[in-house]
């Protein structure tokens, strides 16, 4: 799986807004809403919330992967944020979340879900790669590093 395809950079946002984990998400999924994304934005946005109000989905090293199965898309959509000085996001080390990367994808399907959570986490275990990301000024730019940098 190739990360790139699925996040072009008019689905990133180098400066996420928010301060609160709920706040970063919505932003996240006004992105991929802008942007044309989604069936029904409502329906994915409740679906994402529901899936973060009964498990977190902070990691570690700085990274969150907020994602749900919902009716709200048609197929496998990612949108992904930089928030330098940080966002709780509840993470197992908890420290604050820097990068996040919304994943959400139809609920009749789970091999494209699960293989892009799985890119996302293994590639990221990088410092390199997270330090590269966070001196990012573009969304040209993040959209370049992880078009190189994130192997499947």
């Amino acid at each position: 799986m190739q990360l790139s395809q699925y996040l072009p950079s008019s689905h990133i946002i180098v400066d996420l807004k928010g301060n609160t984990k709920f706040q970063i998400i919505e932003e996240l999924m006004n992105q991929l809403k802008a942007n044309g994304e989604l069936v029904d934005a409502d329906i994915a946005l409740q679906d994402v919330l529901a899936r973060e109000s009964y498990l977190s989905t902070g990691l570690e090293n700085g990274l969150a992967i907020p994602h749900a199965k919902t009716d709200g898309v048609d197929g496998l959509k990612i949108a992904f944020g930089i928030k330098k000085d940080g966002v709780d996001f509840e993470s197992l080390d908890g420290k604050p979340a820097n990068l996040i990367f919304l994943v959400v994808s139809p609920r009749n399907t789970s091999g494209p879900h699960i293989q892009t959570l799985a890119v996302i986490s293994r590639n990221l275990k990088e410092a390199q790669i997270r330090e590269a990301l966070l001196s990012v000024t573009s969304s040209k730019d993040a959209a370049n590093i992880i078009e190189k940098q994130f192997n499947a």
